[in-house]
């Protein structure tokens, strides 16, 4: 006699339920920057577009801006911080070696029933860490939120007159709370690739175990942001549109079935060039970084926060989420949106 087992329960689709962003109080404008850069203000918009660039306190860490982040992000979905199961962080920049950045947060916001680890892939850091807690959410029953978070503190790490990273990189943080949202909505078709051959084009050298800090160390840049601009700009210019064409190809999906093209944000310039050449039209292209410059792992959820409340996003739009970054990595993902309320805190433009 045999038994008739029943099908599994389908898991359910996970979404965005509100979101939070954190710029610190200090604005630099192009003149402050242009000058230990030593080129002029006109220099930095016409080679990168970057106006304005936000800078954390001395006393401020990545763990601070991206606490501020979460709280908002949670406080915009409606939770308690004690229904959050897993808070995960993404960054270059982590307040120490070890431990996790993450676990500071925790500490931080009072996250105490979440699980809290690091994910670490540069500027693709934020659309990694979702892969994860998406995933993590569809699988444990037991779990139902997560916040995802980037964060970058770069000007800890920038040489002030090194102008291919003085005038680019700038601090702050975006988070994402993750739940259950209907069966029309949520992310899908995640696609994520990286090439250790290429680590080399971004990096901070000395600090870790290959390079430990020591007085020559300090002495010769080794614990600032390192970057061929070249290298990373023809990568960029390769790997934009064949991430793009390639989640399209995959899902059957035309330029004109986007609603919004929502992208890492190297610089301004690179972006609109990198757009153009891929056939994106300007309105569906959100572009932030002229007003925040690069920050790196919080890029990609600043700008969908900002395209929220500024585009606006409808209920029903169909993102396509694309990311790259050192290591060199880069990702894709479709999220269709769910109508996530925003919350920002520090300087808005």
């Amino acid at each position: 006699m045999t038994q008739d087992l029943e099908p599994a329960p389908t898991p359910p689709r996970v979404g965005v339920l509100g979101m939070g962003t954190h710029l610190p109080a200090r604005r630099r404008t192009n003149d402050e920057v242009a000058r230990a850069a030593r080129v002029s203000p006109d220099w930095i918009t016409q080679r990168t577009g970057v106006r304005n660039r936000h800078t954390a306190g001395p006393e401020e860490a990545a763990s601070d801006l991206a606490a501020a982040a979460v709280r908002s992000a949670v406080a915009a979905a409606g939770l308690d911080i004690d229904r959050l199961d897993l808070l995960i962080l993404a960054t270059s920049t982590p307040d120490e070696l070890g431990p996790a950045t993450a676990c500071r947060v925790q500490a931080l916001t009072k996250a105490r029933n979440a699980v809290a680890l690091d994910v670490s892939a540069a500027c693709s850091g934020w659309l990694f860490a979702t892969r994860v807690a998406h995933d993590w959410l569809r699988s444990d029953n037991a779990a139902r939120h997560a916040v995802v978070v980037g964060v970058e503190a770069y000007s800890k790490f920038l040489d002030p007159t090194d102008r291919g990273t003085a005038v680019l990189f700038a601090d702050g943080a975006a988070a994402a709370v993750l739940g259950p949202v209907p069966a029309t909505e949520g992310f899908a078709d995640f696609h994520l690739g990286s090439d250790g051959e290429l680590a080399d084009h971004v990096l901070i050298p000395a600090g870790g175990s290959r390079a430990p800090a020591s007085l020559d160390t300090v002495t010769d840049g080794g614990h600032t942001i390192h970057m061929d601009g070249r290298a990373v700009r023809d990568f960029i210019a390769e790997m934009f549109p064949a991430v793009l064409s390639d989640s399209l190809a995959r899902n059957r999906l035309r330029m004109a079935d986007i609603d919004a093209f929502v992208t890492h944000q190297p610089n301004p310039r690179l972006l609109r060039s990198a757009g153009t050449a891929a056939g994106i039209p300007p309105d569906r292209l959100p572009i932030v970084a002229d007003e925040v410059g690069n920050i790196g792992a919080a890029s990609t959820p600043y700008t969908l926060a900002a395209a929220a409340v500024e585009t606006p996003l409808r209920r029903g739009d169909r993102i396509l989420l694309a990311t790259f970054g050192a290591g060199m990595t880069w990702g894709s993902a479709l999220l269709t949106w769910s109508g996530a309320p925003v919350i920002r805190t520090g300087p808005t433009t």
